[in-house]
């Protein structure tokens, strides 16, 4: 009788853990999904996240995971449908859920550019073609396989694992984020949130780091206004809007923003450094070097835009917009600025400065509603998810530091970051030459590695699953 009990308890524990997980078949099914997810149209303009989301809510269905749907009133375009749909698999209660988000929109797209149908997933060479490879329906797909395999093992869980598809990321967060914090954040509040922003960088085949979004530039805007007098373009005038206009641009181009790290900058180029050339290295760690910085923030500048961009609220001009015949001189004339505030700047002295650089009372700045997403303290590295990502990653993409990197574009993880929440930013290995050739995200042959996609999707599964399963 005891050792028939034995052998009943010692089946009951058998059954209650896990099953290894077949890989394979999941490779086929995570194809299967971002497959489909990507032959869906879901552009902003053009598109509707709609499918999208009928799509993720017969699969989770299917996988007996409830979901609620989520829809504001689309005052541009009532016929466009674009929802938002949330699911939630609940633990114990004792700790506070993991939030695992994707956006289901992408930007649009000029079809006569791409050499592959820009809906077709097609597969070449190792990679997958079309639009949201990167942006973001690798992240959409991980997420959505990250459930369903959580609710397919029984991982006994601490804490509630809530999945966002999300609209209007690029450009329209009043129909997704925005919309989502301010009515039913509720169903997504959470401790810990994962999303886009990251990735594992791979050189010249060569895997270089891995890097985690911990904090977002903030985008803003600012159109310069020069007013003149107008007149035949026979006699030149001094007032000429056009040349107040130019001179402002100038101005405010040669410019250069002061130098502010913050605690993921810092983090950046230290760990960055412990992996670059002799050379490259002396540069990252003398950036703080006084008698170094000049030099160093000049040659980032022109060689390095982005790592220079890292270092300031960055200011670039983008659009000129002046007169209407070649004979008239205008009365009016503008430039339009975009701006990427550090997360913690003071906007309305930022703009005091640029007035004070441009020190021309015939120029007015007047601020655009370019963005509204809100500025946050970075997200912390000292923390059980970050030091669990770190942890995934060395399993995942050995050999190759985790660097923690403050985007210089948008992310809707800043609305919630500016709720308290941490997050971070994960994405597949890129190879960093693919941006420039144009197969980066957003670009017109936009791709992603194939087998990077699956790896990622293992990487963002045991992520989740180590963050929220009971201990």
């Amino acid at each position: 009788m005891i050792r028939l009990l034995l052998l009943i308890g010692a089946a009951s524990t058998l059954a209650a853990q896990p099953k290894t997980l077949d890989w394979k078949a999941i490779d086929a099914e995570t194809l299967k999904h971002f497959t489909a997810l990507v032959q869906i149209n879901s552009t902003d303009p053009g598109g509707s996240e709609k499918p999208v989301v009928d799509y993720l809510k017969a699969v989770l269905d299917k996988e007996g995971i409830e979901s609620k749907i989520f829809t504001t009133d689309n005052l541009a375009n009532p016929e466009i449908k674009r929802p938002n749909i949330v699911a939630r698999l609940k633990g114990s209660g004792k700790k506070r859920p993991i939030l695992i988000v994707g956006h289901t929109d992408t930007v649009n797209i000029d079809a006569k550019k791409w050499s592959h149908p820009p809906f077709s997933a097609h597969r070449e060479g190792g990679y997958i073609y079309g639009r949201g490879t990167l942006d973001d329906k690798d992240n959409l797909t991980a997420a959505l396989m990250s459930i369903i395999l959580l609710k397919r093992q029984k991982v006994p869980l601490d804490r509630d694992v809530i999945f966002l598809a999300e609209a209007g990321e690029e450009g329209a967060t009043q129909m997704g984020i925005a919309f989502l914090v301010r009515e039913h954040y509720a169903d997504i509040d959470a401790e810990y949130c994962l999303a886009e922003g990251g990735s594992a960088t791979r050189t010249a085949g060569q895997l270089r780091f891995v890097s985690v979004q911990t904090t977002e530039k903030i985008p803003s805007g600012v159109r310069l206004v020069a007013s003149g007098v107008a007149g035949h373009g026979s006699v030149p005038l001094r007032t000429n809007a056009v040349v107040h206009i130019a001179q402002a641009v100038a101005k405010v181009a040669a410019w250069q923003p002061p130098m502010r790290l913050n605690d993921t900058t810092r983090a950046y180029f230290e760990r960055l450094a412990a992996v670059s050339t002799p050379e490259e290295k002396e540069r990252y760690n003398g950036i703080l070097n006084p008698d170094k910085t000049a030099a160093i923030q000049e040659y980032l500048a022109v060689n390095e835009p982005r790592h220079n961009s890292m270092l300031r609220t960055s200011i670039s001009p983008n659009i000129i917009k002046a007169g209407y015949r070649n004979n008239v001189i205008p009365s009016e004339a503008e430039a339009y600025f975009d701006i990427r505030a550090l997360p913690d700047e003071d906007l309305p002295k930022f703009y005091a400065e640029i007035e004070g650089v441009i020190n021309d009372p015939q120029v007015k700045i007047v601020r655009d509603r370019f963005g509204s997403r809100p500025g946050a303290a970075p997200s912390k590295l000292d923390n059980e998810a970050f030091q669990t990502i770190e942890a995934v990653a060395k399993k995942h993409y050995p050999g190759v530091p985790t660097l923690p990197t403050m985007s210089t574009g948008a992310t809707d993880m800043a609305f919630l970051r500016g709720k308290g929440m941490q997050c971070y930013g994960l994405g597949p290995m890129i190879d960093s030459e693919d941006g420039p050739k144009g197969f980066g995200a957003h670009s017109d042959q936009e791709r992603i590695v194939e087998s990077a996609l699956y790896t990622f999707v293992r990487f963002h599964y045991d992520i989740v699953e180590q963050i929220a399963k009971a201990n």
